[in-house]
């Protein structure tokens, strides 16, 4: 026999599945709707994609499966307004679904047509991380012929997002879906090879705006799909709707748009035009690479300070500490570079720093998180440079993510993730391309304006980059 029997208990629930002897446990959960994390690819290395088999604790990313087994795992989807978009709960009929295709989260929203506001919005994992954690990684699995499998479990939690709306709301009124998210996301939601964008010249498939019909892609609701816009292989349309939600800076003004997701891009812009690059920060925000790293829910460590020696912390929804996420890991490393327990250069003379039981900083997550913000803050001094500004002659900086408007900004400015000039001028958008694509499904106001006056420019190709990087891995 050829098929395998899978009882799944999560939440509370039972499921049974069937799958193919010889197939990975990892690989068979995400195609069934299940949130499997194999942030390491499917290495086996970072052990952050165990379940419980048969009461043995299992990587399930190495699992072959041979014999009927039962699987016992934690899953949920997280139902929280995104800040900045007002939730109401009236609905009167009219309206629309925006989707942002993160490349750790999914962020789903219904808009009203008539009232112009966001009735509701949904969140879930993209369970894409069973493919591993970046889009570098996705890319290289859709090459490896896995194109129908990034495809197929991307589309199952859209349809679950779904589903939650459809018991709250009629929904026969919602005939459009708007979408944005990074070019290799949107690649993958409409089903095209995105292979071209990992190698040179990394050439997409596509940047222009795409319409499809949501039955084409295995979509349950009947709806019009629109994708918005992108401006090249590494910023997306997810980065054009979080200009369109800032707008054009006045004459002779500068706006500086940093957003930290599973990568980093940053947009330097005027009135005219608009420099934009990709800055390679590893996924470490989003929990991924970091040893006790995890996304921001429940049990994460998201806040953090030594008072007089002793350690202050707090966790989301005030749960016991399972993990560190990415604005708790900021704030562990400003504390322990306050304290001298790590020096300049970021080595820590212990080899590992405990949080809470279990919850540990190690050597390797404080490097982990020295390119990143590296990254990050050499990106944009060597746009301003670019442009021949400096960073202080910036008016705004906008940060964006999914933690962004949890952020520390003085311990991230005191670590050197963003510009000590601009402090007082930050201001957090969290979700700017979710709030952006909101803006332009209300608006329909001109994306051009964003996408054919962009730059974008090649860190890898510009020696002031690479000296920059080098000089910011440093704390002062």
């Amino acid at each position: 026999m050829n098929n395998i029997k899978i009882e799944v208990v999560c939440g509370g629930e039972k499921k049974l599945i069937t799958a193919t002897k010889g197939h990975i446990l990892s690989k068979v959960l995400s195609e069934n709707g299940f949130t499997v994390e194999t942030l390491c690819a499917g290495n086996g290395t970072c052990g952050k994609c165990e379940v419980l088999v048969n009461g043995e604790s299992k990587r399930s990313c190495k699992y072959i499966l041979n014999e009927d087994i039962t699987v016992i795992l934690n899953e949920k989807t997280n139902i929280q307004s995104i800040s900045g978009a007002a939730e109401t709960e009236v609905f009167s009929g009219k309206g629309c679904f925006v989707l942002d295709i993160g490349t750790t989260t999914l962020a789903l929203a219904l808009v009203s047509l008539e009232t112009k506001e966001t009735v509701k919005v949904f969140t879930g994992d993209n369970p894409q991380k069973a493919f591993g954690a970046d889009v570098i990684t996705r890319i290289e699995k859709c090459r490896d012929g896995e194109l129908e499998g990034l495809n197929k479990v991307l589309i199952t939690a859209i349809n679950k997002l779904i589903e939650k709306f459809s018991k709250l709301y009629d929904l026969s009124g919602v005939n459009t879906m708007y979408v944005a998210g990074n070019t290799t996301m949107l690649h993958l939601f409409l089903k095209v090879d995105c292979s071209s964008i990992g190698v040179a010249p990394y050439t997409p498939k596509f940047l222009e705006s795409m319409k499809a019909e949501s039955e084409s892609l295995g979509i349950l609701k009947k709806l019009e799909i629109i994708t918005l816009p992108g401006v090249s292989s590494f910023v997306g349309a997810d980065i054009v709707a979080g200009m369109n939600l800032t707008s054009l800076p006045e004459e002779g003004k500068y706006y500086l748009l940093i957003d930290l997701g599973t990568n980093a891009e940053v947009v330097l812009y005027n009135s005219k035009k608009a420099l934009c690059t990709a800055a390679a920060a590893g996924p470490c925000f989003e929990g991924a690479n970091i040893s006790s790293g995890m996304s921001g829910s429940d049990g994460a460590v998201n806040t953090f300070d030594i008072v007089e020696g002793e350690k202050k912390f707090t966790t989301i929804g005030n749960k016991e500490a399972k993990g560190i996420c990415g604005t708790g890991l900021i704030d562990i490393i400003a504390a322990l570079r306050r304290e001298e327990i790590i020096d300049d250069t970021g080595f820590m003379e212990e080899d590992e720093y405990e949080i809470s039981g279990g919850v540990t900083l190690i050597g390797k997550d404080i490097r982990q998180f020295q390119l990143a913000k590296s990254a990050v803050l050499s990106a944009a001094e060597t746009l301003a440079e670019v442009e021949g500004i400096e960073l202080q002659d910036i008016d705004k900086l906008y940060i964006s993510g999914g933690f962004s408007s949890h952020i520390n900004v003085e311990n991230a400015v005191y670590v050197g993730l963003l510009p000590k000039s601009l402090k007082e001028r930050c201001t957090a958008l969290n979700n700017s391309s979710l709030l952006g694509s909101i803006k332009y499904a209300l608006n329909k106001n001109d994306l051009k304006v964003f996408t054919e006056n962009t730059q974008y420019v090649d860190l890898s190709q510009n020696p002031s980059f690479t000296e920059r990087f080098m000089d910011n891995m440093y704390f002062e």
